[in-house]
């Protein structure tokens, strides 16, 4: 029996352990420059300017660091690329260049606010003891279901929690509005929650489609509420609360707009050139923007006590008396998997009824401390600590257990790994996915496929870290997975992810095509990032990028630790058509368990034929992008008139005991005077005069000429655990080459 009291001071202890972390270490560092001193009026406030938009909450306390110097503040204005912030003591009228530290504490600070609040309240208290512990009576006539929708609506009026299972594509969004729907239709008060905007989005926009196909819409009654809002949202009319205000109020929303407008125009102009006159009348205006959101601020409260249904963020109703200090007739928690405990737990003190909906085999929350309290209740989730992941692991469902069991999302020949080895066959495939998919299947790269293992064993040594991070690169399947890209795309596919769990490699792909891809992504949804980034969204086409190679000597624990079963998950069920797995399968044999999930999906992969061998690297490669060539290691010709026209630079690295040919020793001797040589080499002794000597800080060859065209592959004397065919690849990508040689010389520093 769980006593709530004490449950509720181990949560409140968890999140203060988090904070305190998060606190000493720190997590979201921006860099800002150009600082100018506003005032020194008992507080001191700067201008800074950002290298990229910042959307940090007004009011947020933050650290600058300048130096060995640091400083406590707050963010008195954040918007566009330039940032107003409110010190506590003085770094001097300028500061050339400082760093912005900035973590959501306060989120943090404010849920503990409310748990001191339910644990006064008894009702609130017992919703919470019903939430851990489940009732293992089910109370809803079982017999009289007749759909999922309606067994979902039928569990949500006679059991006080339920949990809903939804692995990826099988309809939890449609199930939900759809429930959500039926309460409205009942003039019951629902509240929507998720850790993600869009997620509350995604649910709203549905709820809003299908309630308008019934007629039964009324202006106001759907409320997504919370200033953070995408795309999604556009093309409704009246679910904001600022489009209500723009429509209802329209002299306030223009004052608004004109206010911010000026403040944009202002923050120009202090960029080009800073001046005492602009920022007072800029610190003034700050004043007047915040009397008119005050004034929106009234209209939304007003908005919030007419809605049916209200969609918010959990950060959002935690920090909100309008959104808290209310109860509901039913609270759903969409994608709870990913939130805390504890904030599942408020959640449930809102409502008379709560719905929990999520997958328990996607990746878990996100917390920085290694306290035991915050291992328990912050990195893991709801199903797992109400025991109802217990009753799966023995096979059983739990009473209060809803599964969505049907995926309408992955073509067959994908849905075919995760169905059996994460979903344990509990899951099958709709019938009209296999011909809803075939389209995407289709087509390039690997038409008729929809489930592709690139293999590169044996095509080199390119698993390295990032010398800053530790993260982990591999710089020759970043090549191959950009050229994937470039096929999807000449084969019709607009909506593409790289996926990959390091971050150094996630961003050096971005960095990548922001280079020398930006006009073809124009229009299509391309996104290169980390697993955490694709949870709750799906593409086309979805390139996962293991990264992990020789000579490296055993596999991240990304790949093989505790959630790495989950991870890999995500990364695979975010596909609809084709999905093209990059990895070196030889080093996956070799250095990972069989039981482990990125051993199984390439066991998988290759015994229903889906692999294709580095000696097929011809056939499948059809488009060559201009700013990137794949060539025989033997043709030197190209390479060679690369050196002839260098005009500032030359950079080889020649690992291990590799060494450069007579050829290569020519061609470097008739370089021009004024062109620069570096070689990475263990060796003086390779024939050639070179104006600076490095180790060989990677275990692959390559050339740097001008700091912006790469040969990856050469020169192939230094090349090891290589066979053939020998294939280079020539990439003229100015951000790629600046990597590089940045990663050198921080090597060199170590």
């Amino acid at each position: 029996m769980i006593n709530t009291k004490i449950l509720i001071r181990e949560w409140q202890q968890a999140l203060q352990q988090e904070i305190l972390h998060l606190k000493k270490f720190g997590g979201n560092k921006f860099l800002v420059t150009n600082g100018t001193l506003l005032n020194n009026d008992n507080t001191y406030s700067y201008y800074f300017e950002t290298l990229s938009p910042l959307r940090i909450p007004v009011g947020s306390q933050i650290r600058l660091e300048w130096g060995s110097r640091k400083n406590s503040g707050r963010v008195l204005s954040s918007e566009g690329k330039s940032v107003i912030v409110s010190l506590e003591h003085s770094f001097g009228d300028l500061i050339s260049e400082a760093y912005l530290l900035h973590d959501p504490w306060e989120l943090l600070e404010q849920l503990i606010e409310r748990l001191d609040e339910i644990r006064k309240s008894k009702t609130k208290r017992s919703r919470i003891k019903k939430l851990m512990e489940p009732s293992m009576e089910a109370r809803h006539p079982a017999e009289k279901v007749k759909s999922s929708v309606h067994e979902l609506v039928l569990r949500s009026k006679y059991n006080y929690s339920t949990y809903v299972w939804g692995p990826p594509g099988t309809g939890k969004t449609y199930t939900l509005a759809r429930t959500a729907a039926n309460k409205y239709f009942q003039k019951k008060k629902v509240l929507i929650l998720s850790h993600s905007n869009q997620a509350v989005d995604v649910l709203i926009s549905e709820i809003h489609s299908f309630i308008q196909k019934k007629n039964r819409f009324q202006e106001g009654d759907v409320l997504r509420y919370g200033s953070q809002t995408g795309e999604t949202l556009a093309s409704h009319e009246g679910l904001t609360t600022y489009q209500l205000i723009e429509k209802l109020d329209p002299a306030l929303a223009e004052d608004r707009v004109k206010l911010f407008e000026e403040r944009r125009q202002l923050k120009q102009d202090l960029s080009r050139s800073f001046s005492r006159r602009d920022s007072n009348e800029l610190l003034e205006l700050e004043t007047r923007i915040a009397r008119v959101l005050d004034k929106v601020r009234q209209r939304e409260i007003e908005f919030l006590k007419e809605a049916y249904i209200i969609g918010t963020t959990l950060a959002k109703a935690a920090s909100d008396s309008a959104i808290y200090e209310k109860e509901y007739d039913v609270v759903i928690l969409d994608e709870a998997s990913m939130a805390y405990v504890p904030q599942a737990g408020f959640a449930t003190s809102l409502g008379k009824r709560v719905i929990i909906c999520g997958d328990f085999k996607q990746l878990p929350p996100i917390a920085s401390s290694r306290d035991a309290l915050v291992s328990k209740w912050l990195k893991e989730d709801v199903f797992h600590r109400a025991g109802i992941v217990d009753y799966v692991d023995e096979g059983k469902l739990h009473p209060q257990l809803f599964l969505l069991k049907e995926q309408r999302r992955m073509h067959p020949e994908i849905s075919a790994f995760t169905n059996k080895y994460i979903y344990e066959s509990l899951v099958s495939d709709h019938e009209s996915v296999h011909t809803r998919r075939n389209r995407i299947a289709s087509r390039q790269p690997f038409p008729e496929r929809a489930s592709v293992l690139v293999d590169t064993s044996h095509t080199g040594m390119h698993g390295i870290s990032e010398a800053t991070s530790n993260s982990r690169i591999n710089l020759w399947q970043l090549l191959l997975s950009f050229q994937l890209i470039h096929e999807s795309v000449l084969g019709g596919s607009e909506s593409i992810g790289y996926v990959t769990p390091y971050r150094a490699q996630a961003n050096l792909m971005e960095m990548l095509l922001q280079d020398i891809y930006e006009k073809e992504r124009q229009g299509k949804d391309i996104i290169a990032a980390t697993v955490h980034k694709f949870q709750g969204s799906e593409r086309d086409v979805m390139i996962f990028d293991s990264v992990d190679g020789g000579p490296q000597d055993r596999a991240g624990m990304l790949l093989t630790g505790k959630d790495s079963e989950r991870l890999i998950n995500v990364a695979i069920t975010r596909t609809r058509g084709k999905f093209v797995h990059v990895c070196n399968g030889a080093f996956m044999r070799k250095h990972v368990y069989r039981n482990k999930t990125i051993r199984q999906l390439v066991e998988h992969q290759v015994q229903q034929q889906q692999m294709v061998a580095p000696s097929q690297i011809g056939t499948w490669v059809k488009n060559q992008h201009p700013a990137l060539k794949w060539m025989h290691a033997r043709k030197l010709e190209p390479v060679f008139e690369d050196l002839v026209s260098a005009s500032s630079s030359i950079v080889i690295c020649v690992p291990g005991a590799g060494t450069l040919s007579q050829e290569w020793q020519q061609q470097l001797s008739n370089k021009k005077t004024n062109v620069t040589l570096a070689l990475l080499c263990e060796k003086k002794t390779v024939g050639v005069q070179a104006d600076q000597w490095l180790p060989p800080c990677f275990p692959f060859p390559f050339v740097i000429i001008d700091e912006k065209i790469l040969w990856l592959g050469l020169p192939l004397e230094g090349a090891s655990g290589v066979e053939p065919p020998f294939v280079s690849a020539r990439l003229a990508s100015k951000n790629v080459c600046e990597y590089m040689l940045g990663q050198v010389q921080a090597k060199d520093r170590q």
